[in-house]
């Protein structure tokens, strides 16, 4: 099997991507030994060193462990820290892509969201439909987080910079992805907001109904200036996030599966009763 010539990548992305697939869709199940250097090389008609850089870059994605002398395995645990990315881009390639995510402002799912929809503009994806919701606090009321060091005061002025940041980076969801539908490029495309009356201590990403991100995010310490006077102030920081994967398995009774569903159960619950919409 021979690499794409139209695909742009670098053989070392292209590979890495054939191989995470073929890993997060269990074709080699958890434990199993992926085949030596030599027969990916001679698979992908690369040189050995493409194959090493590819297997590094999924050994820094934490989808297998090397064993010096053994050869590399995919990871036998289904909860490990992951980056988003990747995963996302796979999802895309789906004939129908959905994506859930609550959390403080949707601002990594921004960015992550870029390369599949350049993908998608330049012809190399063909999803039929996608479909986005995103669950945001409501900043209109005192929430946890941002508040002041001082007295863990409520502000505001720092409401309103969270809200800012959040509408901006759902507004930029969804005219990069309901433009794809005006371009005709995929039969249906939706991007839907909702609020809710609560503070966002972590963020929750579904995709395509079976495979759920969770992370906590961290508070720190900041002091900058908003609207002119410096405020120090408690923030979530969404960049540092360690994200845990958690894929459906092949049968229900599996932890994944089980997780996924509930991580369902929750946003369906959120967004169905509390929730309400937001325009962006």
């Amino acid at each position: 099997m021979s690499l794409d010539p139209n695909d742009e990548r670098p053989p070392y992305l292209q590979v890495s991507g054939i191989l995470r697939a073929e890993i997060l869709t269990k074709k080699f199940e958890p434990g199993t030994q992926l085949p030596s250097g030599p027969e990916l090389s001679k698979r992908f008609g690369v040189a050995r060193g493409t194959v090493t850089k590819a297997l590094d870059m999924l050994r820094d994605e934490g989808l297998i462990v090397t064993r010096k002398g053994s050869g590399s395995f995919v990871r036998e645990r289904t909860e490990r820290p992951v980056g988003l990315r990747p995963h996302l881009e796979m999802a895309f390639a789906d004939s129908q892509v959905s994506v859930d995510f609550a959390g403080f402002s949707s601002e990594t799912l921004h960015n992550a969201m870029q390369e599949p929809l350049d993908r998608i503009r330049a012809g190399r994806l063909r999803p039929r439909s996608i479909a986005v919701r995103l669950l945001l606090p409501d900043t209109s009321a005192p929430m946890a987080v941002p508040t002041l060091v001082d007295g863990l005061a409520d502000d505001p002025v720092l409401r309103d910079r969270a809200r800012d940041i959040a509408l901006t980076n759902a507004a930029g969801i969804r005219h990069s992805v309901e433009v794809l539908a005006e371009m005709g490029l995929v039969e249906t495309a939706t991007v839907d907001v909702k609020v809710y009356r609560a503070t966002s201590l972590f963020k929750l990403y579904i995709i395509n109904r079976r495979d759920a991100f969770f992370g906590f995010y961290p508070l720190r310490e900041r002091t900058l200036a908003v609207e002119g006077e410096a405020r120090t102030f408690y923030d979530v920081t969404g960049k540092d996030t360690t994200l845990f994967h958690h894929a459906a398995g092949p049968d229900d009774e599996s932890m994944g599966s089980q997780y996924v569903s509930q991580a369902m159960t929750w946003f369906e619950s959120v967004w169905g009763t509390i929730a309400y919409e937001r325009d962006v």
